[in-house]
């Protein structure tokens, strides 16, 4: 007899104790196929007296915080709003009594050095202001005469110490550009146009005031 038949007749007597891996079992052997975890398996070796006199603790709910008296201000609000100096009551008359005064005042964010009389174009179109109108401009980073500046803390200047009005001349535009725009490999060129037109100011008045 052959070693692969006694192999076979052995096989037959013996019964099967175990199957064979999970991926040459069929779809639906493997879905029959369950695996024990040690956590069910500690619980089917746990006596029921011991599983009975276990008890779960519910979660503790965190206390709600009671609210505070003082509400506070964003550090953001906190940050931008111009505050004075201590030394500002003592050295600005000498600021104010010095003439020739200059401000750094901002317009839709951009710096623009400035005194009285003073012509500004700025560089782009001021929507919803007609010529004559006059304007107020009470943001300003800087604020001096010959000998003295004062700062803005942290960026602007306080407004009641300074007044500054500019009046609106008219819209100046500028000639008109053409710019031919082409691409690689392609015979076709597009001619663009623009001319933009610029918003012109006047400072008309331009006057310290004082602290309060």
């Amino acid at each position: 007899m052959s070693r692969s038949l006694l192999r076979s007749v052995l096989e037959l007597r013996t019964p099967i104790t175990r199957l064979p891996p999970t991926f040459l079992l069929p779809i639906r052997a493997r879905g029959l196929t369950t695996t024990s975890t040690p956590a069910q398996n500690a619980e089917a070796a746990m006596p029921p007296s011991a599983a009975s006199t276990q008890t779960t603790v519910p979660p503790i709910a965190p206390t709600p915080s009671k609210p505070s008296d003082k509400t506070s201000l964003p550090s953001t609000l906190q940050s931008s709003t111009p505050t004075t100096s201590t030394s500002v009551p003592e050295l600005f008359p000498l600021l104010r009594a010095q003439p020739s005064h200059y401000l750094t005042v901002h317009v839709h964010g951009r710096p623009y050095l400035v005194t009285e009389g003073d012509r500004v174009r700025l560089p782009f179109l001021m929507h919803g202001v007609v010529p004559g109108d006059v304007l107020r401009l009470d943001r300003a980073s800087a604020l001096g005469s010959r000998d003295y500046t004062l700062l803005g803390s942290p960026t602007y200047v306080d407004p009641s110490l300074f007044e500054c009005r500019a009046t609106v001349l008219g819209v100046e535009s500028e000639p008109l550009r053409v710019k031919v725009k082409t691409k690689r490999r392609n015979r076709r060129s597009r001619r663009v146009c623009s001319k933009h037109r610029y918003t012109v100011l006047r400072i008309s008045e331009l006057k310290l005031l004082g602290p309060s």
